[in-house]
């Protein structure tokens, strides 16, 4: 299992300490500087079923600044969303837990860390 953190965030370190409470075995990946490559958050989306507009951060200001809440939201735009989550990790909404069993959870709440934990982990 591999969670993905900002360590300034506190939902990010909530997630940790529920981790370690629980004996949990994973691998902390600070996203922020060690960027996850375009495949990288393609394999992820498609662990969590989701698309690259689920997972921004639309609030940060680079967001603003890219004018993403105007980008389309549909398939021929993905890759362009993808490619904005790459180049701006803190784009990226946190944390992302990849559980052993294939598939992946934004574990913002302790009910989403523990079930990326059943899943598996």
């Amino acid at each position: 299992m591999e969670i993905w953190i900002n360590p300034a965030c506190s939902k990010c370190r909530s997630a940790v300490s529920l981790l370690d409470a629980e004996g949990a075995d994973y691998t902390v990946r600070r996203y922020l500087e060690d960027v996850p490559s375009p495949e990288e958050i393609r394999a992820v989306l498609d662990r969590l079923g989701l698309e690259p507009w689920d997972i921004t951060r639309t609030q940060e200001a680079v967001a603003k600044e890219l004018g993403l809440k105007e980008w389309p939201r549909d398939a021929g735009s993905r890759e362009r969303w993808i490619t904005a989550l790459s180049e701006h990790p803190k784009l990226i909404q946190r944390p992302i837990i990849t559980a052993e069993d294939g598939t992946a959870v934004v574990a913002r709440s302790e009910e989403a860390v523990r079930d990326a934990l059943g899943r598996g982990a």
